[in-house]
């Protein structure tokens, strides 16, 4: 299934540095897009740079998470995940300059529960926002669909996401039934779902394919645990005297485990920094016929009137 994915063809990448290119490239055009189009108070100094965006598309995926895992009914690792890679392969081509992170992650979360066949309806899914008003949350709902045709497009109406959970069950599974020298393979679990929570929220996704996240996660928590699965790599999984295949396993491990370690929680004073120069950018270049278009909300207003005229909701709105 994999093999023959849009996933595999079009969202798997070489390097790091492709996706970089890619990011930089999102924050120009939009750079150029304003600065071509002459709007007053368009200079230099207004735009966020590309280390800025970063702090605050992680700060953004963050909430993401917390919004899915305080979820109810609790939502599927497979929904969450889908929706996080919605997620990053958005603002792999458009900047946060221009799509506010705040709706379009809550787009994507909704998006990924249609797909994966979550069956919450649209009046559930936004009562999620447990502290905003009745109001609030029918003007959230109304954003989200107004923006799920523009995710759609953006995503190339790849859809179809393929999660490392599925893999690490059949791992799991295998090892209970052709590697007996292993006595409790599930105690392999935890260690390994932590992994794969960790890797979401990083490029392994736009890396790897999801069978290798799955068996560096396995592999990483038997190290941990003092195990050795060479064996079970080379005799059950076909790997004996394929010393280049086996090479590249660990090397795939040894690179996810990179890019976990590299990931950093945003600090508090940059995210308020950067966010208030997001404010900032969106209110410049959004005029009030498209500030729904582009998703602009003021962090510091906690609607509490019966009707919103304009997306009135914060970060806090969200758990």
């Amino acid at each position: 299934m994999f093999h023959n994915s849009s996933h595999k063809r079009f969202w798997i990448f070489k390097s790091e540095d492709e996706l970089e290119h890619m990011r930089c490239k999102a924050n120009q055009k939009f750079r150029n897009k304003i600065l071509e189009s002459g709007k007053s108070g368009a200079n230099e100094s207004i735009f966020l740079e590309r280390n800025e965006e970063d702090v605050l598309f992680r700060y953004y995926e963050r909430r993401m998470l917390d919004f899915c895992n305080a979820f109810k009914p609790a939502m599927p690792k497979s929904v969450v995940g889908t929706g996080i890679m919605y997620f990053r392969r958005f603002y792999l081509n458009n900047s946060i300059m221009e799509y506010h992170p705040r709706i379009i992650m809550l787009t994507c979360a909704y998006l990924s529960c249609k797909v994966d066949e979550f069956n919450v309806s649209s009046t559930q899914f936004v009562g999620n926002l447990v502290q905003e008003s009745p109001a609030g949350q029918e003007r959230v709902l109304e954003q989200i669909l107004e923006y799920e045709l523009l995710l759609i497009q953006q995503l190339n109406f790849h859809l179809v996401v393929h999660n490392p959970y599925r893999p690490l069950e059949g791992l799991l599974i295998d090892l209970k039934t052709r590697f007996p020298t292993l006595e409790n393979p599930e105690s392999l679990r935890k260690s390994s779902d932590d992994f794969l929570t960790q890797a979401a929220i990083t490029d392994a996704g736009l890396l790897f394919p999801p069978s290798q996240i799955a068996l560096a996660a396995i592999l990483n928590s038997a190290l941990r645990a003092g195990l050795n699965l060479e064996s079970y790599l080379t005799e059950c999984l076909g790997l004996k005297g394929d010393k280049e295949m086996l090479a590249r396993m660990y090397d795939s491990l040894r690179r996810i485990k990179i890019l976990l370690k590299k990931y950093e929680l945003p600090k508090a004073e940059e995210v308020n920094l950067y966010k208030h120069k997001l404010e900032r950018n969106h209110a410049e270049f959004s005029t009030s016929s498209n500030k729904r278009k582009r998703g602009y909300e003021e962090d510091g207003h906690v609607a509490k009137e019966p009707r919103l005229t304009e997306e009135e909701w914060t970060d806090e709105d969200l758990i």
